[in-house]
């Protein structure tokens, strides 16, 4: 069992379903830790573009539109400002 910050353990969870069968959050957790399934650290892709800062806020200052718009009119154009902001206003 896991510890809580307040040092009480934290409870066992068992969810009850329709067919019948119950599942109980620790023993779910074994299973997984024994396939291997929780020891795997997360990859990012390597594919990701990393747009600047600087450019998204020249961007939404400019055509004052989202920063979320922004930073996918970037990527979509690979960082480059110039291209973004013809594809926004087109």
């Amino acid at each position: 069992m896991t510890v809580r910050s307040n040092g009480r353990p934290e409870p066992e969870v068992i969810v009850n379903f329709n067919d019948g069968l119950a599942y109980s959050k620790g023993k779910m957790e074994q299973a997984f830790h024994a396939g291997g399934l929780l020891e795997k650290p997360y990859k990012a892709a390597k594919d990701t573009l990393t747009v600047k800062r600087e450019d998204v806020d020249l961007i939404v200052h400019e055509l004052e539109i989202p920063r979320s718009k922004a930073e996918k009119a970037l990527a979509a154009n690979n960082g480059d400002v110039e291209k973004a902001l013809l594809q926004l206003i087109s």
